[in-house]
């Protein structure tokens, strides 16, 4: 019988016995989550007991509040005047697919304690392509994420949107900040490249071979829509009093973006009305030969070809090419299912696939600032996870002078500042790496001129104590202290949580887990499931990772990449049982270490895997460790960094995993 087998019963036993506890401590205010709540346990408490936890945690007028779609919960952090409070949050990233709905959201949220004091969720748009979070094909709520079970107890909470703006405010009333994610992409025929052809990029199509990628072939594919408008008339039932020019042109505001969507595919609530007119569009623009640009990452960026050898046929029978660099470097990438805006015009009418960086795309910046912030506002997020992030297509690297139109994700956070929200704080997708390698130039200056608080940076794609590692958060720390922004100590990411990762997830999560909470000075990042999830010393099946419910692949010859119904919760119950003695170790000392400066007693370096720290200003606590897995805390060198000072062993993780050994100490 494995240790698991045994754990199994004796977690579940243990909340069964014990709830009603766990739940009155929470409820008045002993502690800042619910203890011993396993996650899969949470998300199926039902709709009933999850508002009584919440009246009285929280007292019957906030959370009347909360319920009311037309108000909103003040943020915690919005007394801030910028986002520097990012520097030093915990955050967990939550994919709501993999928990039904929004609901799910505060019932997971339920298990997190004040200690990790942010969330990040995923992408809410209604997906394109593949379903994947990261294909937008409108700015409207995802309804999968509708919960039925909220709605049949609250009616006025009938609709996705309501939904959204009660979780955010209970989140909010609980103390997290929250944040979305802004995507400067969208599904290759999203409903944003329909209504609006000149915002991105097109080619023209003849086989298997490009015949145009000239700027101004967007007129060509608006006059396309416009002729079905003609032939099949107003999804609105509007007539169509106006030039297709006035129709399409940002700068004649005739018609509202919400407008011209209703003229095109219909009310939003109609989503397969909508789905249809978008099919039918589609159809007739790839008919005739004309498909937007796929979205590419890393350099070079520019110049691609049709592999006309390489293709898929569609449900509808049209067939979708691999296109391919023509120069490739070593991290070149396209994404055959995205397209990203024109944020630029092209020199000499794309020729040479050159970007003019000095004629920015004026109405298309305008356009995706205002539509983040109208979400921003609508919803009340306090921050941005900026998508792809270390995008930096200029080939002469990072330029000395930032103007306002450097980078779309800096316009948006520099946007909703202005508009009256200056703690809008901005969290890059960026790794951290060698220069010209993700982006031309060095990824560290473009993260400054772009103004990002923090980064995701690439930690969680190294084995703990390897020289990888080492070398990760000897830089980490350094940057910490010498950058604008602030690197993230990051556990595990949703899309890392991934059959190919698994090697380094297997050893030392629980030391990951505890220098995330007790380094106060460096934020740091884990993605829901990481608490329990399997140590996968053999590949898992489809529903165990994260990662996978990113997209929705339903052709079962994607093996690797299907999944058939809802996630599996890993079952590692030891790893869940150790995360439950950190958090409630922070749980007891929290409010003397947050947010404090680090003192380094020990600083770790490639050949230093021991790691000994206390705090500035507030050396009561001392921290220790181990990332060294052949051997155990060297003792002399413990009193040596301590000055021999009289220590008092509060915690230590050696008794229930020796490998790694995570200790914490008082100064007597």
């Amino acid at each position: 019988m494995t240790t698991d087998t045994l754990a199994k019963p004796m977690m579940f036993d243990l909340w069964r016995q014990n709830h009603y506890i766990y739940k009155d401590k929470y409820t008045s205010h002993q502690t800042s989550y619910i203890e011993n709540l396993l996650p899969e346990i949470a998300v199926q408490l039902n709709v009933y007991e999850i508002l009584d936890i919440l009246q009285r945690r929280l007292g019957t007028e906030i959370l009347q509040k909360a319920l009311d779609p037309n108000q909103l919960i003040q943020s915690p952090v919005s007394h801030y005047q910028n986002g520097n409070w990012l520097k030093k949050v915990n955050m967990v990233g939550i994919n709501v697919r993999t928990i039904g709905n929004f609901f799910n959201v505060i019932k997971y949220a339920l298990t997190i304690p004040e200690s990790q004091n942010s969330i990040h969720l995923l992408p809410v748009w209604e997906p394109g392509v593949v379903g994947s979070l990261y294909g937008m094909t409108s700015f409207n709520i995802n309804p999968q994420f509708f919960s039925h079970e909220l709605a049949s107890a609250i009616p006025q909470l009938n609709n996705v949107e309501k939904q959204l703006v009660f979780v955010v405010n209970v989140l909010h009333a609980m103390g997290k900040s929250v944040g979305m994610d802004v995507i400067p992409h969208t599904d290759r025929f999203s409903e944003m490249v329909i209504a609006n052809p000149r915002f991105f990029e097109w080619i023209r199509r003849v086989g298997g071979r490009i015949s145009s990628h000239s700027e101004t072939l967007y007129r060509e594919v608006e006059e396309i829509i416009w002729l079905y408008l003609h032939r099949h008339g107003t999804a609105n039932g509007s007539p169509l009093s106006y030039s297709r020019n006035v129709f399409f042109s940002p700068e004649i505001p005739i018609l509202t973006d919400e407008q011209r969507l209703e003229i095109l595919f219909g009310h939003k609530t109609d989503y397969q009305g909508r789905l249809r007119r978008r099919i039918e569009l589609m159809q007739d623009i790839v008919y005739q030969g004309y498909e937007t640009l796929p979205m590419t990452m890393a350099p070079p960026y520019r110049g691609l070809h049709i592999n006309h050898e390489e293709f898929i046929l569609d449900n509808n029978g049209n067939r979708w090419y691999t296109y391919e660099f023509d120069e490739p470097q070593a991290m070149s990438r396209v994404f055959g299912p995205l397209a990203r805006y024109k944020f630029y015009h092209s020199k000499d009418d794309n020729a040479q696939w050159k970007l003019d960086f000095k004629n920015p795309n004026k109405p298309v910046w305008t356009f995706f600032c205002q539509k983040v912030y109208d979400c921003q506002k609508t919803y009340h997020f306090d921050f941005m996870r900026g998508d792809m992030a270390h995008v930096q297509p200029r080939s002469d690297g990072v330029p000395k002078e930032i103007d306002e139109y450097y980078d779309p994700l800096r316009a948006v956070k520099k946007y909703i500042q202005k508009q009256g929200v200056p703690y809008f704080g901005f969290f890059a997708e960026t790794f951290l790496v060698e220069p010209d390698f993700m982006g031309y130039g060095d990824e560290l200056d473009h993260l400054e001129a772009i103004e990002a608080d923090s980064t995701l940076g690439d930690l969680q794609s190294t084995v703990v104590g390897s020289a990888e590692y080492m070398q990760k958060i000897v830089n980490y720390n350094h940057w910490l202290k010498n950058r604008k922004f602030a690197p993230n100590y990051t556990l595990i990411t949703a899309d890392k949580d991934d059959p190919r990762f698994d090697i380094f997830y297997q050893t030392g999560n629980h030391l990951r887990f505890f220098v995330a909470l007790f380094l106060t000075d460096m934020p740091s990042y884990m993605s829901l499931g990481f608490e329990t999830r399997n140590l996968h010393l053999e590949r898992g099946a489809n529903e165990e990772y994260t990662k996978l419910y990113v997209f929705e692949i339903q052709d079962d010859a994607a093996v690797d990449k299907v999944t058939h119904g809802v996630y599996t919760w890993g079952k590692n119950f030891e790893q869940f049982a150790m995360i439950e003695q950190l958090r409630a170790l922070a749980e007891n000392i929290w409010d003397e270490i947050k947010e404090r400066e680090v003192r380094w007693l020990l600083t770790p370096s490639e050949n230093q895997k021991l790691m000994v720290w206390t705090l500035q200003d507030h050396s009561k606590y001392v921290f220790v460790a181990n990332l060294d897995p052949n051997n155990q805390v060297d003792e002399s060198v413990l009193k040596e960094v301590t000055f021999n000072h009289p220590l008092t062993l509060l915690f230590d993780t050696a008794p229930e995993l020796p490998q790694h050994e995570c200790r914490v100490y008082m100064l007597n």
